[in-house]
């Protein structure tokens, strides 16, 4: 979701493996489609124990890192543009990514999973680095406001919200909305200007992205939930509250009754990233989402990015570590032997593969779980009909859905009324727990999901089931981690950041939430903990 909302109100004041599932004939009205998502099988089979052939090959290297989702891809990125060499980066699926894996049709590329990245600020020079060296910044990635490439920045119209019968521009609900509420709304915005401007003892950002950059999480924060600070606050207008649990569902994957406050104040405050050519809360995006980062760091990597193997057991020596590793498409495994070793898969997922898993993570991982969510694109033979004067948007959000909206996933090419488009609707399973939302994702046909989807956003566009032609679900069981404030209140986050022995975990899961950002940041930072640059963990 876009934060733009802040400037507006302030300114009245003064945002795999494929699951078994293939096209076949639908029910009757709804279009055809499959059910996707992360490999199931190989996932269970791991979490059952079930048997893995015995090594035959062992393979040497100095860094082995486990998964290649946005932390270890950044991990190798680092490695390689370092100079470093004998490294391999394992992933489970056919193709690295994590949970900003896409797809494509004739239409467009379109996203499965996360689809933007806010303008990073100074607290992610490694990151600005990156974009530079892909084209998407220009000029001095060190630039209090560097530029950026134009073709990356979101287009115009970029955000509306349905409410009352009508789309207004925005996402901080405006029509419909009593004055008192309104003024809620401001006293809001002057007060997340207030925490966004707060530095620490250190002089640092009080929230900053990455977080590990800015100010730690305060007590008073941690240990409560968004709704609660909001109540304590004196905040009870009904639309208020709507926004800021869509934008805890958006980002975390959680509802905002289960998210740490400090998560939720830091969804709002905790980015201060500006472009000499574009507004600070202007976002950078790509038909196929996030994954133009990721397959540009996996392209950068060569032979040293291992896909469809996945590590099954794990064992640290004094001498290094020992790795067994499962090649799905030749049903055999291999040993490799390395120097150091990065987990930079889900934090929660390592007690599977390491049955002598350190006691000081032992107890921390109980504190984690992990967000379902679901991910549909529609492939359209035209764009749905627009009734008012508020146009198709790039991020198109219903009040009170039980979904997020709908992103055009085509929305930054310049033929877009002259063709086809793709809606990438997004979905976490917040109204259940997440192991029911889980269990739904596992068991619910495509048509549940075909017709729930249809009938949420026909709402809106009555025409939408006539101009479908494909809907394709991809199911993630376990999304991201959620910032719950027994998460926040305890002492977790600290000893899983801390590297035991030879192994050190890099995940987005470190920070509490997931963003692209924090587990760029993570990666990075576990490539110098490889190449022994310890003064620059900062």
């Amino acid at each position: 979701m876009k934060r733009r909302d802040f400037l507006r109100a302030g300114s009245l004041a003064a945002g795999s493996l494929g699951l078994a599932g293939c096209s076949r004939t639908p029910p009757p009205g709804l279009p055809p489609g499959q059910l996707l998502g992360p490999s199931q099988a190989l996932g269970h089979r791991l979490r059952d124990g079930t048997g893995f052939p015995a090594a035959s090959e062992t393979r040497k290297v100095e860094a082995l890192i486990i998964g290649g989702g946005m932390a270890g891809l950044s991990c190798g990125w680092w490695l390689k543009r370092q100079g470093h060499a004998s490294f391999a980066v394992l992933e489970l699926e056919n193709e690295a990514g994590g949970n900003a894996r896409s797809g494509s049709n004739p239409i467009s590329a379109y996203p499965w999973g996360a689809h933007y990245l806010p303008l990073p600020g100074p607290e992610a020079p490694e990151l600005r680095l990156m974009l530079a060296e892909f084209g998407a910044l220009k000029g001095d990635p060190h630039a209090l406001r560097p530029e950026y490439e134009e073709r990356y920045l979101c287009f115009a119209p970029q955000e509306r919200l349905h409410i009352h019968g009508a789309w207004q521009e925005g996402l901080l609900p405006q029509f419909g909305i009593a004055q008192a509420e309104r003024h809620q709304q401001q006293r809001f915005v002057e007060q997340i200007a207030s925490m966004k401007a707060t530095l620490d003892g250190r002089g640092r950002p009080a929230f900053a992205t990455p977080s590990a950059r800015g100010g730690s999480p305060t007590a008073a924060l941690a240990g409560i939930s968004m709704a609660d600070w909001l109540q304590q606050q004196g905040y009870d207008a009904p639309s208020l509250h709507w926004w800021v649990n869509y934008g805890c569902r958006d980002d975390y994957g959680t509802d905002y009754r289960q998210t740490s406050a400090w998560a939720g104040l830091h969804y709002h405050a905790g980015r201060h990233g500006q472009a000499s050519n574009a507004d600070s809360d202007d976002v950078l995006t790509w038909p196929e989402g996030n994954s133009w980062l990721t397959r540009r760091m996996a392209q950068g990597l060569g032979d040293a990015l291992q896909p469809n193997a996945m590590a099954w057991q794990i064992e640290q020596t004094a001498q290094g570590c020992s790795v067994l590793v499962y090649l799905a498409q030749e049903n055999r495994s291999v040993r490799y032997l390395a120097d150091k070793l990065v987990w930079a898969a889900p934090a929660g997922f390592l007690a599977h593969v390491m049955p002598s898993l350190p006691p000081p993570w032992q107890t921390a991982m109980a504190q984690l779980s992990y967000a379902p969510w679901l991910v549909a694109n529609l492939s359209l033979r035209a764009p749905p009909a627009e009734r008012g004067q508020q146009p198709l948007c790039w991020d198109n959000v219903l009040y009170g859905a039980a979904g997020l909206g709908y992103v055009v996933a085509n929305h930054q090419s310049l033929q877009l009324h002259d063709q086809g488009c793709v809606l990438s609707y997004y979905r976490p399973l917040t109204e259940a727990t997440p192991a029911a939302g889980r269990k739904l994702l596992q068991t619910a046909p495509h048509a549940y999901w075909a017709r729930s989807i249809l009938a949420e956003l026909g709402r809106v566009h009555p025409d939408l089931p006539g101009l479908t032609e494909q809907l394709d679900v991809w199911r993630w069981g376990h999304a991201m981690l959620r910032p719950t404030p027994s998460l926040f209140s305890s002492d977790a986050l600290p000893r899983l950041r801390q590297p035991q022995g030879r192994i050190m975990l890099a995940h987005s899961d470190l920070s509490g939430f997931s963003l692209a950002e924090e587990a760029h940041y993570w990666g990075v930072r576990a490539a110098r903990w490889l190449l022994d640059h310890k003064d620059e963990f900062a």
